[in-house]
C-alpha cells in the first residue's frame, strides 16, 4: 500500500472508532462529561475502567460511526472544554494512581472562531506540559488519524503505538499539498514525502511498536488488549523518576542527528 492509501484506509467508513475500541479493550467503561468551565465535548470521551480487573483512565477521540454521530461529535476535532476534559481526568488518574490509555482519532483539533476565543491553543499547549510529567504511565495508540496537535494533545505517552493503517502528521496532506505547492493534486506526493505512516515512524523513533492488521482491526483486538495491559501493570511498577526520565527522554531523542563514522 502506498502512503495515499494508508491515509484513504484510516478514514474510510467502517473502521472502528474509539467506542469500538473501548468495548474490546476494556470493561464497564463510565464516561463523564465536561470540563468544569464551559461545557461538554462529545469529541471527547473520557471516564474509568477497567482492564483484567486493573482500573484505567481512557481518554478517546471518537469520531462517530454514521452520519448522525459524526455530527454529534464534530468529526472528532475537539474543541479546548474537550482538552480540558481529558486533562481534569488525567490529573485524577494521577491524584489515585492509575495508569491512562488514551485512543487517538482525529483530523485536527477544531480550529473555528468559537475554539480560538475559548483558548483552543492555550488548552493544548497544557495537556502537552501537563502529560509530560505526569506521575502515572500513559500509553497513547493512534488507532486512526492521528492529525496535528489535536492528536498530539493526547499523546504525550510513555509509549505511543499505532494500528499498521494509522496515520500520524503534523498536517493533512490535503493541506500540505495546498500549503507547499499551491496544488491539491499533489497530495499523494505529500503523503509520501509526510512519513505518515506507521512504519514510516517506527523506523524515525517516533513511535514504539505498530499494531498489524493483517486480518483486520477487529482481530488485532484482542492480541492489543493483551499488550497494552502487560505494558501498563509494567510501568506501574517503574520508580516515578525513572518513569518521567525515560518518557522526557523518549521526546528529546526525535529528530536528533545522529553522527555517522
Amino acid at each position: 500500500m502506498t502512503a495515499y492509501d494508508r491515509v484513504k484506509t484510516a478514514r474510510a467508513k467502517g473502521r472502528p472508532t474509539a467506542l469500538a475500541y473501548i468495548h474490546a479493550l476494556t470493561e464497564g467503561f463510565m464516561e463523564f462529561h465536561g470540563d468544569r468551565r464551559y461545557g461538554d465535548d462529545p469529541a471527547i470521551l473520557a471516564g474509568i475502567a477497567e482492564m483484567d480487573g486493573l482500573a484505567v483512565t481512557v481518554i478517546a477521540i471518537e469520531k462517530g460511526a454514521d452520519t448522525a454521530q459524526r455530527l454529534r461529535r464534530n468529526f472528532g476535532a475537539a474543541h479546548p472544554e474537550g482538552y480540558r476534559k481529558a486533562l481534569r481526568h488525567i490529573k485524577l488518574a494521577e491524584k489515585f494512581g492509575r495508569p491512562v490509555l488514551c485512543l487517538i482519532d482525529t483530523s485536527g483539533a477544531f480550529c473555528g472562531i468559537g475554539a480560538e476565543e475559548r483558548g483552543q491553543g492555550q488548552a493544548i499547549a497544557e495537556n502537552l506540559m501537563e502529560m509530560m510529567t505526569l506521575k502515572t504511565p500513559v500509553l497513547s495508540i493512534i488507532i486512526g488519524e492521528g492529525g496535528s496537535g489535536g492528536a498530539l494533545a493526547l499523546a504525550v505517552a510513555d509509549e505511543v503505538w499505532m494500528m499498521e493503517n494509522a496515520v500520524y502528521s503534523v498536517i493533512s496532506p490535503e493541506g500540505c499539498a495546498s500549503i507547499l505547492w499551491k496544488d491539491p493534486a499533489r497530495t499523494e506526493e505529500a503523503s509520501q514525502r509526510l512519513k505518515l505512516t506507521a512504519q514510516d515512524l517506527l523506523e524515525l523513533g517516533v513511535i514504539e511498536r505498530v499494531i498489524g492488521e493483517r486480518d483486520g482491526v477487529e482481530a488485532a483486538l484482542p492480541l492489543l488488549r493483551l499488550r497494552a495491559l502487560d505494558f501498563l501493570r509494567a510501568k506501574l511498577e517503574t520508580p516515578t523518576e525513572q518513569l518521567l526520565e525515560e518518557r522526557y527522554e523518549k521526546f528529546r531523542k526525535i529528530g536528533r542527528a545522529q553522527t555517522l563514522n
